[in-house]
């Protein structure tokens, strides 16, 4: 079953790939899940504290000048490429593909993302709003061991493998071989969103409503105790995502 657009169930929130927000110029081209820059949807604002997914490909040689960001917990995933990273706080690193960074913007900080290779990079940034606002600013930044056919723990406040940001969620990355399937983690939180980087899913359980199919740039929010989803099978030999708990 293709899941429908729009979709509208207590329990679920469907957000096909063709249906972002897309922004693009000669050097930048952005795919956005939620509202974000000049693009404004009341009923896209974000899921529970997930507040920004967007999916970058940034032109070798170009990128995102010093800007500032605050009172936000910022997560950058590197897909594919490398992205030189610079702040206020004196940080200065190199984000590889694998490579997942955590800034949280607290009271105000100041970065810089330039692509300096001669290859275009494509990432994920992430927003997700801090439990507490004045919070001091804090970097960290790792390189993600992934594991084909393992939920690979990349943020938990429960987990010494995992960094943990300023407010209590989890976050897991999958790499699923074709016709291979999971379990679906245990999630601590009242919240959960799937979000597919590449590859194709069907996810089995769950109710009538339910999408069973999901691809590339697709992402589902749902509630586990209501949408009772239990596992996900690959259908593509390029499989990868994230999965969201929120609290």
């Amino acid at each position: 079953m293709t899941p429908p657009s729009n979709t509208c169930h207590p329990s679920l929130v469907f957000r096909p790939a063709q249906e972002r927000f897309h922004s693009a110029n000669n050097w930048l081209e952005s795919w956005h899940s939620f509202s974000f820059a000049g693009h404004h949807d009341p009923n896209w604002m974000g899921f529970g504290p997930l507040r920004v997914i967007n999916v970058d490909t940034i032109s070798a040689g170009r990128g995102f000048g010093m800007h500032s960001h605050h009172d936000m917990e910022i997560i950058t995933v590197m897909i594919e490429g490398e992205l030189q990273h610079q702040d206020s706080a004196k940080n200065h690193s190199v984000i590889q593909a694998g490579d997942v960074q955590r800034m949280s913007a607290g009271t105000g900080i100041m970065h810089s993302e330039i692509n300096q290779s001669e290859q275009t990079c494509r990432l994920l940034q992430i927003w997700i709003e801090p439990s507490q606002q004045g919070l001091e600013p804090a970097y960290e930044q790792r390189t993600i061991a992934l594991t084909d056919q393992e939920w690979i723990p990349v943020l938990d406040p429960n987990n010494s493998e995992a960094m943990a940001i300023a407010r209590p969620i989890q976050l897991w990355r999958l790499r699923l071989a074709q016709g291979k399937s999971i379990q679906l983690p245990k999630l601590a939180y009242p919240k959960a969103w799937i979000q597919m980087i590449n590859g194709a899913i069907s996810i089995s359980g769950g109710t009538a409503a339910s999408p069973s199919n999901l691809c590339q740039g697709d992402g589902l929010g749902f509630h586990p105790t209501q949408a009772k989803m239990s596992q996900i099978h690959s259908s593509s030999n390029q499989t990868d995502l994230l999965l969201f708990g929120l609290s």
